[in-house]
């Protein structure tokens, strides 16, 4: 009951109404007339209950020292205030707090909807087949050891291996990788990852909690649970500033023998400008990040982010387009040119559905070459596919494909497809019925200002390092376009959040940036969690604490210098109200203040701090 009171009196509305009360006070003292009760009694309850109530809690549940809080300071500084029947420094003191909650909450509030879009990746059923007979069962009644079928487009119930089958997976889910990886007898497969083409079937070997996709949810709870809020600067002072506070008040009144000298103290000696100098600051960042497409979740991540110097890059879709283009065309044969090359293979890939074969065919049409008549058009899940062009038959796919058809790839051609693995690109074979004619070579795409950045951000004293689950020839092959020289490869999720542990237990500070679901656990268990908003998964974006709305990474290092700054803007607001409580006190002791006037000056530090974070609105950091 008592915190529901408290709820209300806090909110929004009820500050607000507590400011008019206030401000009316103030108006009728200023005037010198009298309407009986003073206003500010209004104040004094809405905003002063709130705050009575966090102070006894405080006292209650806190352990230890964290039992002295800044809220049992500013009660006792209202207490004392009414008691020498001063309303409106009771009133204002709490006040003052209650804006500063308000601001605090604000900045904190983070989005929850992550985990619940992770749960509605996981398949509901699956195909057993029992007996020689199929059927659609619950994903929860699959146990281990059971034979399930999966056909294309179909979701892998749980973790398993296959037994009769070849396909190709989409396992971005996982692993992040943007091209489908082919999948034959004996192939482990994931739970939640995607069957693209072929039918396989799979004996299950982790169901329910234990498979991938489940650990993966676990890891972003877990992760999501080792998240403390920011602690606020006034309340970890308050262990030694409340002791302070009332021993100079004491031995003020005891010197004085004035207890309005007292009282003056406790009230100038209030922490509200400490307790706005945080909040303030972060929402003014925070809004200058969202006019340059940045935003920011909490405070926390803000501040942060301004003292990271690792930062751990996913590549596909991050420091990539995570996109496949044709990059090279190989030919081997001498009556052919590359365009014509080209023109065959795009032809026969025109009826494939796989994401290479697409590829090609999107490249065929943006040179503006026209395509064959095809026939015959085959496709062996997994190994490529078989077609008829301009009354000629022609195959498209891998080595192993090329060699159960008969067609042994000649040795001095290895030597193109090797220097092609080594740049970490896929290659489609093109053949005809006697001899291979060429190579059609394909890659992610690095984005063009990667480099930049990376050395950009490596002048503010930040490590660079990649993670991802690509292949390792291909994480090698970008890190070095990219100017990175640290790369972890092949790493599953769960893999990805120990690597950052270990960098967080060698003192590093890590901010980790991501796009894909697979990102997710890596994005909640780094110090800073930052995703790609425009191209990246949704619970990717959710599960971060900071997104780049347009996918673009030049904002990260405009980020870093806005957190750095924000940082140095709390600092300097902190010192100001320090020098500003210290004025006061000695004017307090002179006699030159009273609760009332001193009140008014304390506002007036509290007004600065909030003019200083707001400078950092409209601040250039670009």
């Amino acid at each position: 009951m008592a915190k529901r009171i408290s709820d209300f009196l806090s909110g929004t509305a009820m500050t607000v109404v507590s400011g008019a009360f206030l401000a009316l006070s103030l108006a009728l003292t200023l005037s010198g007339k009298s309407i009986g009760l003073d206003p500010a009694w209004g104040s004094v309850l809405i905003s002063g209950i709130p705050l009575l109530y966090l102070a006894l809690w405080r006292i209650r549940h806190n352990r230890g020292i964290s039992k002295i809080s800044s809220a049992l300071l500013i009660s006792i500084a209202m207490f004392a205030a009414i008691a020498i029947g001063d309303l409106f420094a009771a009133g204002e003191v709490a006040f003052i707090m209650a804006i500063g909650a308000i601001l605090e909450e604000k900045t904190t509030q983070r989005a929850k909807k992550g985990l619940r879009n992770l749960l509605c990746l996981v398949p509901q059923q699956g195909r057993r087949i029992a007996e020689g007979k199929e059927e659609c069962i619950p994903a929860s009644r699959i146990r281990k050891n059971d034979i399930l079928r999966i056909l294309p487009g179909e979701a892998v119930p749980v973790d398993g291996i296959i037994l009769r089958g070849e396909t190709s997976l989409d396992q971005s889910i996982m692993t992040g990788e943007s091209l489908p990886v082919d999948k034959g007898v004996g192939d482990s497969v994931f739970c939640g990852t995607i069957n693209r083409f072929g039918v396989v079937e799979i004996r299950a070997t982790k169901v329910g909690e234990d498979s991938s996709l489940q650990k993966l949810i676990h890891m972003v709870q877990e992760a999501e649970s080792r998240q403390a809020p920011m602690q606020r600067i006034a309340d970890r002072w308050a262990s030694w500033l409340v002791p302070v506070a009332l021993l100079i008040a004491l031995a003020a009144y005891l010197f004085s023998g004035n207890i309005v000298t007292g009282v003056t103290i406790l009230v100038v000696f209030c922490p509200c400008a400490l307790v706005l100098a945080t909040p303030t600051a972060i929402m003014a960042a925070i809004g200058q990040a969202t006019k340059h497409g940045v935003i920011i979740k909490s405070g926390e991540a803000l501040e942060r982010m301004g003292k990271v110097d690792t930062l751990a890059f996913d590549k596909t879709g991050t420091i990539t387009f995570g996109r496949p283009e044709v990059s090279d065309i190989a030919v081997f044969e001498n009556s052919l040119t590359e365009r014509e090359l080209l023109v065959l293979a795009a032809s026969a890939e025109s009826h494939s559905e796989h994401p290479l074969g697409k590829a090609i065919v999107a490249f065929a049409q943006s040179e503006g070459l026209g395509l064959l008549p095809v026939e015959d058009f085959q496709m062996r899940a997994g190994k490529g596919i078989s077609a008829r062009v301009g009354g000629k038959k022609l195959l498209c796919g891998s080595e192993r494909f090329l060699r159960e058809c008969g067609i042994e790839p000649e040795t001095s051609r290895m030597k193109t497809l090797d220097l092609l693995r080594e740049q970490g690109k896929a290659s489609i074979l093109v053949a005809d019925e006697k001899s291979c004619l060429g190579v059609i070579a394909l890659a992610d795409v690095l984005r063009p200002s990667a480099k930049e950045i990376v050395s950009d951000l490596e002048k503010t004293g930040a490590r660079a390092v990649l993670f991802t689950g690509d292949n390792r020839k291909a994480a090698h092959y970008f890190a070095r376009q990219a100017g990175i020289s640290a790369v972890q490869a092949e790493l599953l999720p769960e893999e990805k959040v120990a690597s950052i542990a270990q960098l967080q237990r060698e003192g590093r500070l890590v901010c980790m940036i991501g796009d894909g679901v697979n990102d997710a656990p890596a994005l909640k268990s780094a110090d800073v969690g930052v995703a790609m908003g425009g191209i990246g998964s949704d619970i990717a974006v959710d599960a971060a604490d900071i997104a780049l709305v347009g996918d673009d990474l030049r904002k990260l290092p405009y980020l870093k210098r806005l957190s750095s700054a924000t940082v140095g803007t709390i600092k300097l607001s902190i010192l100001l109200s320090l020098c500003i409580n210290f004025v006061a006190i000695v004017l307090s002791l002179l006699g030159v203040l009273t609760p009332t006037s001193g009140a008014l000056v304390h506002n007036a530090g509290s007004c600065l701090v909030v003019l200083i974070a707001a400078l950092l609105y409209d601040r250039k950091f670009e």
